[in-house]
């Protein structure tokens, strides 16, 4: 193919899919924000005055949460009260006319606002609805709350952390928001594509914790292929049964090396202690590795440690042609050319903030236009716009607003 022929961008996967996003915090906005980054019509729903709880939460400039920017940009905004018949019935006919509907309250709360799956999809049957919650609509425990934090510490994915005889430390990502906020992308997608031949929707059910345990790419099938033998517990700063596979310290910071396959070991072992190492019988394979591990281990931090620093690990281990990295603080992630060349940093114009840099999602489509969305919504910014769209009347507009059934900062 020529590298160098123009491609005639072609529109986004999603464009011509409308959604209607009734979440808040994290893992359903994100999720939306996705299919918006992908085309969708993203229609950010509400409640009055307050909004979406993520709206509080920091880091906070001029008045307005980053953590709201983030993860709702690309959206419009519309602010209602859906507990007035008149709300509950602009979002309802909103409904007809959306392709996918997202929520995150606990089960059975939306079912009493009449907005539930079984009364959404008796007004549009091809609708794919997909709810997230803590634990997901069946279980004993599927009436309990909880965020991100309660569903990892459950999964087994925080006692493997830290250091032995330590409380685990907090991973300071949300690992379970935003990576159900991820699968409920693969999922509506799926509905979406399945819709074409059934012509009907269906309703999808996560979980955080569903989702934070499937992640488990070893400790799960250790645990049942010893028949309950083997629990993995922490470890420290590398992983026991794939050596040499962690952090190591150096005179200015720290890095990581992954040398745990044969031939990565070989060339690390001939840097860190020439043909001597590289041979010896107590490193040749895995298995042998991992039963010397601390030895292991000890040649390796000795090396790291008489090195200038962690820049000369990197590069020795570079043209060595082992894998490694530096730890990263944040500053240096934004400012990584590898960052700036994938457009993972992006600027954008907020009608308060004036230019604002924010992460972007990891899409990156040969043929699609994938520019900059547009900025986060403000609190009911798009509620005329919307609602003219829907059928209604400046005049009815304008009564829905003195009466508070619209709202807008």
């Amino acid at each position: 193919m020529d590298q160098n022929k123009q491609i005639e961008p072609r529109a986004l996967p999603l464009s011509g899919i409308k959604v209607i996003d009734y979440s808040h915090y994290l893992a359903g906005p994100h999720l939306s924000r996705c299919l918006g980054a992908m085309g969708a019509d993203v229609i950010k729903v509400e409640r009055p005055k307050r909004g979406d709880a993520g709206r509080a939460h920091p880091y906070f400039k001029d008045g307005q949460s980053g953590y709201f920017l983030q993860q709702n940009m690309g959206k419009r905004g519309l602010c209602l009260n859906v507990k007035d018949p008149r709300g509950l019935e602009l979002l309802q006919k909103l409904v007809t006319e959306t392709d996918v509907f997202v929520e995150i309250y606990r089960p059975g709360a939306l079912d009493k606002l009449g907005l539930g799956y079984d009364d959404l999809s008796k007004i549009n049957p091809g609708l794919v609805y997909c709810s997230v919650s803590a634990f997901g609509h069946t279980g004993p425990d599927r009436h309990k709350p909880g965020f991100g934090v309660i569903a990892e510490a459950k999964s087994g994915a925080m006692a493997q952390l830290g250091t032995p005889d330590q409380a685990p430390p907090l991973l300071r990502m949300p690992l379970a928001d935003m990576y159900t906020g991820m699968n409920g992308v693969a999922a509506v997608c799926a509905a979406l594509v399945g819709r074409h031949s059934s012509g009907r929707g269906q309703h999808i059910d996560l979980a955080l914790y569903d989702c934070v345990v499937s992640m488990h790419d070893y400790a799960v099938q250790k645990f049942l292929l010893s028949d309950g033998e083997e629990i993995p517990v922490p470890t420290g700063h590398d992983l026991p049964d794939a050596t040499v596979y962690g952090v190591f310290p150096a005179n200015d910071g720290y890095l990581v090396i992954a040398a745990q396959v044969d031939e990565a070991w070989k060339r690390l072992a001939l840097l860190v202690g020439g043909e001597t190492l590289a041979t010896d019988e107590r490193f040749l394979d895995p298995a042998s590795r991992n039963e010397n591990r601390v030895a292991a281990l000890n040649f390796v931090t000795a090396w790291t440690e008489a090195q200038a620093s962690v820049a000369a690990c990197i590069e020795a281990l570079d043209e060595a042609s082992v894998p490694c990295a530096p730890v990263q603080r944040i500053d240096q992630v934004v400012a990584d050319p590898q960052i700036t060349q994938r457009n993972m940093i992006i600027e954008q114009n907020h009608p308060i903030l004036g230019t604002v840099r924010l992460p972007n999602l990891p899409f990156h489509f040969s043929e699609s236009d994938t520019t900059t969305p547009r900025p986060a919504p403000l609190l009911g910014q798009h509620n005329r716009e919307i609602a003219t769209e829907a059928g209604y009347s400046d005049e009815e507009i304008d009564a829905l607003i003195a009466d508070g059934i619209f709202y807008a900062e």
